[in-house]
């Protein structure tokens, strides 16, 4: 099993409706942070559910959702078939685009589960595609000096301030029993220390920087913000 496979068989992933509707809630409040006009063209990459997306395509005139999992991929385009701004298209769709059409390309907690070589390839295209004074913002990316123990005590505290915090402390204990943690182990994830992930940006020429924050739930893992050089 792909980590595409895995998401593509609906796991419970998240410790309650709660927990799933706040961070949902929260991912698509940062990407709004990031929308420079209500006239921008945004484009999540690997989106997930993004059961919060209407909100996003409230504040902008066109929100392309890429999912590269044929049932996820479904559900959004049924989620909101009512929304007339939101389209629902696999990565391979994206190669229809124009060049230099899109104003803010998002990336959210997705790099982990792609190769190296994969994450060059998306970042070459990302470049192709957005607009000059366009951004892309590469989100919740994880540091290989941080281990699981702060992952479980951030998502403690999102649960404590969003009101699951029971269900968090049960979640945990599930989420070690079941196959997303038995994938990990056989699979891994990626990581990148903050001069790794600046050096891939730079050679996709993009000019990259730090964020002063993480967008999400975890303030230990990072967010960079690049434009086309």
């Amino acid at each position: 099993m792909a980590w595409i496979d895995f998401y593509d068989s609906a796991p419970s992933i998240y410790v309650s409706d709660a927990h799933r509707q706040a961070h949902f809630n929260l991912i698509a409040d940062d990407i709004i942070g990031y929308i420079a006009s209500p006239e921008a063209t945004v484009l999540d990459y690997s989106c997930g559910e993004a059961m919060s997306a209407n909100r996003v395509a409230a504040k902008c005139s066109r929100l392309i959702l890429a999912e590269p999992a044929p049932s996820v991929r479904a559900r959004l385009a049924d989620r909101f078939a009512a929304v007339p701004n939101i389209e629902a298209l696999s990565p391979d769709d994206l190669t229809a685009l124009p060049d230099a059409s899109l104003d803010l390309i998002v990336m959210i907690s997705v790099a982990q589960y792609m190769t190296p070589e994969d994450l060059d390839a998306a970042f070459v295209r990302f470049r192709r595609l957005l607009k000059p004074d366009g951004r892309f913002v590469l989100g919740d990316i994880l540091d290989p000096d941080v281990g699981a123990a702060t992952d479980a005590a951030a998502l403690l505290k999102f649960a404590a301030k969003n009101g699951f915090l029971i269900d968090a402390v049960t979640g945990i204990t599930r989420m070690a029993l079941s196959n997303y943690r038995s994938l990990r182990h056989k699979i891994g994830l990626y990581s990148y220390r903050t001069d790794d992930m600046l050096r891939k940006l730079a050679d996709a020429d993009f000019a990259a920087t730090l964020a002063p924050r993480n967008v999400g739930t975890n303030p230990a893992r990072k967010t960079f913000v690049a434009r086309p050089r």
